[in-house]
């Protein structure tokens, strides 16, 4: 954190370039109009609500599969915590722009939003893309929170050991904390009621977001599967990003001694049962089509397995099963460079399946004078792209300015796993058990 090479500059520089490039796209449509994307009847989703699905799915990697490990006190699980939640806070703040970009006048989005107005606008409360405005927006607040509480103490041990200005600003982020018994009982107790409370509203969100799809007669989204089927996809997604950031920084980091071969190995397995039970709804959904062999959805249908989207579908499917099952179901393949082959080959594929379910059946809809096909432009494959390098440089930028693993975790867990204190639950911590490990030293109110 206080030692920064010409690397750090230059990946920076990098991944902004992109940034500002997909910027620059957005202001050429927002200049041109909405038609210079490749949205038009009656494909009017496509790559933007594929992408907002998608890093709404992502989110998924760090708050729920955090808070389930934390509540099931799964010990291994302290060097990633904060890996995983910062992925669910950035993953949300992008993929929560998307509906904003798909407008076409996006000046105008606040007369969507639900607040009283007197130009006597308002919403459908019925629609589910109204549900999403109150979902997406309380997940990210209560994932923000997940994130911020376990950061005080590690920002009160950067702020004890930093000068200047750094010290002025860690120590107005540490929020008063000198690590007493009391401060360490309600870090703990909101914890864990967060833990709780994060869950549900984690599920709830990916399943809302199905409902934008279940809720219409659009062929082959008009299902009862769509809100598990989604919420599944989504952790599998976000397993799969999770593994490849923390590779990432364990390289680039030099991490090695924190995260170790033993959290890919077991993510890996968490990997395995997802993808198992992904191609479990896949074929559920297929096969329920097939049998009821309804026209319109049928022609979907043949347009995924064997027409203009077949390409596409089987490697999605190579992607997402076929790869990933042999690497993560055999022992010696499951390694760190296993996983992470693994991982990538399900990010690839995951947005492939978000896309499908999206393009081919509004291309496809009831009668065939409805058909149309869809072309992305330039504007959207660089909006795309740039949204990937903004995820890349705001989780570069976080690992740079707070401690990428919890310390104070850390500290916690070799005190409750030395001899005669094994029994020892994390809530009886006090500044005798982590603080004067971490020294802690007063600073300033």
């Amino acid at each position: 954190m206080f030692q920064t090479s010409w690397r750090f500059y230059l990946i920076v520089v990098v991944l902004g370039s992109v940034v500002l490039t997909g910027l620059g796209a957005w202001a050429y449509q927002l200049n041109r109009g909405i038609g210079v994307a490749g949205i038009r009847w009656p494909v009017f989703w496509g790559f933007y609500i594929t992408n907002f699905v998608f890093w709404i799915g992502i989110s998924h990697a760090g708050t729920l599969i955090s808070a389930i490990l934390r509540i099931s006190n799964a010990t291994w699980r302290r060097p990633i915590t904060r890996c995983a939640e910062a992925i669910t806070v950035f993953a949300l703040m992008i993929g929560a722009m998307f509906p904003i970009v798909h407008l076409g006048r996006p000046w105008l989005a606040f007369w969507l939003f639900p607040y009283p107005n007197e130009r006597g606008l308002w919403p459908n409360f019925r629609s589910p893309l109204l549900w999403d405005f109150f979902a997406i927006n309380t997940y990210l607040i209560g994932s923000t929170l997940f994130l911020a509480l376990p950061l005080i103490p590690d920002l009160a041990l950067v702020r004890d050991r930093s000068r200047g200005w750094r010290r002025k600003i860690y120590g107005t982020l540490a929020l008063g904390w000198r690590g007493t018994p009391r401060q360490w009982h309600r870090l703990e107790t909101a914890m864990h009621i967060m833990a709780i409370v994060i869950i549900p509203v984690a599920v709830s969100v990916h399943t809302i977001v199905s409902f934008d799809f279940s809720m219409t007669m659009v062929p082959m989204w008009h299902s009862t599967i769509f809100g598990p089927y989604f919420v599944a996809g989504a952790i599998f997604s976000g397993i799969a990003a999770l593994i490849v950031a923390m590779a990432i920084l364990r390289r680039v980091l030099h991490l090695e001694d924190y995260l170790r071969p033993l959290h890919f190995e077991n993510l890996g397995k968490l990997l395995l049962m997802m993808s198992l039970l992904w191609t479990y709804f896949v074929f559920a959904e297929r096969l329920t089509i097939w049998y009821g062999n309804e026209p319109s959805e049928m022609a979907v249908f043949w347009a995924t397995q064997r027409g203009t989207y077949a390409p596409l579908f089987w490697t999605m499917v190579i992607c997402n099963f076929v790869v990933p099952f042999p690497l993560l179901a055999i022992k010696r393949l499951r390694t760190i460079a296993g996983t992470v082959v693994a991982s990538t080959t399900i990010i690839i594929g995951m947005w492939l399946e978000r896309f499908l379910i999206i393009v081919p059946s509004l291309a496809n809809k009831y009668l065939p004078y409805s058909w149309g096909t869809y072309r992305p432009t330039w504007v959207e494959i660089t909006i795309t792209a740039a949204t990937f390098a903004a995820m890349a440089l705001l989780y570069v930028l976080f690992a740079k300015a707070v401690p990428i693993v919890s310390i104070w975790e850390l500290k916690a867990g070799e005190r409750m796993a030395a001899p005669g204190i094994a029994a020892k639950p994390a809530r009886a911590m006090t500044p005798s058990d982590v603080g004067a490990d971490l020294q802690v030293r007063p600073g300033p109110a």
